[in-house]
């Protein structure tokens, strides 16, 4: 029996948009538990997400050139506390991967000496907290849409210089929405910095990035999965068979999952327009979205599946695909909604609590026809796959045998997570996923990420005038993404809504300081 695990990406089909609509996007997205029980931390899987990287108008100076936004909800390699139910992370990523940041305070490895983005991302909400690894969903969400979505906003003034040398810094600080049922509004940005570090070393790249660059209108949504654990074995007559651990969706009483919905992209005036003037003396910005100023990416029927078998033995032009076409039927998609119906023998269904969830066929044979060395993994039922092979007995539920590892920040008093340091704390708070964060309160300017975001004093303190204003008038309960025409929304985890103390209710951010298990 040989080790092998399930990669590849659902890929939508969707009509193009007119390039005008460069500035940002939002969607909802079904969250759900992909696998019945978390395997370990080999398993990685995004759900449906995309990637949003800069609109160039012509050729690059430099041969690869990499840089964008491509978080969203799933599992990672290198989550400490992960549960059944989805994180979500930010996932800007600076150039070529020379570093990331997934939040305020995470990022790039654990090395503060050597941060790799993990100053990238400011905290805006005074309501939110972000723990390191990863901002929770409410525990047992299954298949309700979370609504997110990236918007600039002009938090700061731009700058003709950066780190010392005659490289421009835009004022686009793109800034992620949620609409949750128990949270609406900006939550976090990309400090500007976060992307121009990278012209400062090379000033050919000045202008490229996010900062001052607008977005390209249209984005893949896909869905990216890596790693989910399977096992292949050959039988007597030389058969190749293999099992992956059971995989699941949400879906309805009419046996269709609504996996993506309402999918908007922006021009600039949909939302910039409005705040500059505000921050300018103008009058108060609501923050709702301008629909007048937007697109809805409409869906096409169908859905393209590259997924495959991955293992040390397989050749990279020898993996076959997975014929999960035979069972996945997307005709019943709609402009406004990926719908997927599942169909066959071979697909189960389990109730969780009031909602229901599919079982992807967890058997598959290797067929293969004349002159074809690649073939095809056809979906199969247990009683056709040969006890000898042992993979009626795999057991994919067991749990990593490594103990959580706890994320700690700076401590030495010269650092900028103490000086100038917080205002209030240390408070506590358990989440879902069994962890305990501590955190502090920070004047909004004297935060660490933007104590490290190439600011003198001056422009801090502009900043901190615009947030106040953010503060007072941005409530949390009011919805600024346009809102899903179907569904329910989903939580994010009620221990992550904090309130301000008394007397730091404007102009004070919660930045969590550490996170482990008590």
């Amino acid at each position: 029996m040989r080790d092998i695990h399930v990669g590849g990406y659902l890929i939508t089909q969707l009509e193009e948009v007119d390039e005008s609509y460069n500035a940002g996007y939002s969607m909802y997205m079904a969250a759900w538990p992909l696998v019945k029980e978390y395997p370990g931390r080999s398993f990685q899987s995004g759900l449906f997400g995309t990637w949003m990287h800069p609109q160039q108008d012509g050729p690059l100076p430099i041969e690869r050139f990499y840089t964008n936004i491509e978080g969203g909800l799933g599992w990672w390699r290198d989550t400490e506390f992960a549960t059944e139910t989805p994180k979500f992370i930010m996932g800007g990523v600076q150039l070529n991967f020379a570093g990331w940041a997934n939040g305020p305070g995470a990022g790039r490895g654990r090395d503060w000496d050597d941060p790799k983005g993990k100053y990238g991302v400011a905290q805006l909400s005074p309501w939110v907290l972000w723990p390191p690894d990863g901002l929770n969903l409410k525990q047992g969400t299954s298949g309700e849409l979370f609504g997110s979505g990236y918007l600039p906003l002009p938090l700061m003034e731009p700058k003709t210089t950066t780190a010392g040398t005659a490289v421009p810094t835009g004022n686009q600080c793109w800034t992620l929405f949620f609409n949750t049922g128990n949270f609406k509004g900006p939550v976090a940005f990309f400090t500007p910095y976060f992307w121009t570090q990278a012209s400062a070393e090379d000033p050919r790249l000045a202008g490229l990035f996010l900062d001052q660059r607008p977005s390209k209108a249209n984005k893949p949504f896909q869905m990216e999965t890596q790693h989910i654990y399977s096992k292949e074995a050959t039988d007597a007559t030389g058969q190749v068979f293999a099992r992956t651990a059971p995989t699941q969706y949400p879906v309805g009483s009419d046996g269709v999952s609504d996996l993506l919905h309402r999918l908007m992209v922006y021009r600039k005036k949909a939302l910039w327009d409005d705040v500059e003037a505000w921050f300018k003396g103008g009058p108060v910005a609501s923050g709702v979205i301008n629909t007048e100023q937007a697109a809805m990416q409409r869906f096409k029927q169908g859905v393209r599946s590259n997924w495959s078998f991955f293992g040390e033995h397989i050749e990279k032009d020898k993996r076959a695909l997975m014929n999960i076409t035979s069972y996945l039927d997307a005709s019943v998609t709609d402009s406004a909604t990926l719908r997927v119906y599942w169909a066959g023998d071979l697909v189960t269904k389990r109730d969780v609590g009031s909602r229901s969830l599919v079982i992807l066929p967890e058997y598959y044979k290797l067929v293969k026809k004349e002159e074809d060395d690649k073939g095809e993994w056809v979906a199969v039922a247990p009683k056709d796959v040969p006890v000898e092979t042992g993979l009626h007995a795999v057991d994919f539920n067991s749990k990593d045998k490594r103990n959580a590892l706890p994320y700690t920040t700076p401590v030495e008093p010269e650092s900028s997570w103490k000086t100038p340091g917080p205002v209030a704390g240390p408070f506590k708070s358990k989440l879902g996923d069994g962890s305990t964060v501590t955190y502090y309160w920070y004047r909004f300017a004297d935060q660490p990420a933007l104590l490290n975001a190439d600011l003198t004093k001056e422009e801090r303190e502009e900043m901190q005038r615009r947030a106040e204003l953010l503060h007072r008038h941005w409530t949390k309960e009011r919805e600024y993404l346009p809102p899903p025409l179907i569904g329910e929304l989903a939580d994010i985890d009620p221990a992550l809504i904090v309130q301000p103390p008394a007397g730091f209710e404007v102009g004070y951010v919660p930045i969590v300081t550490q996170q482990g298990l008590e």
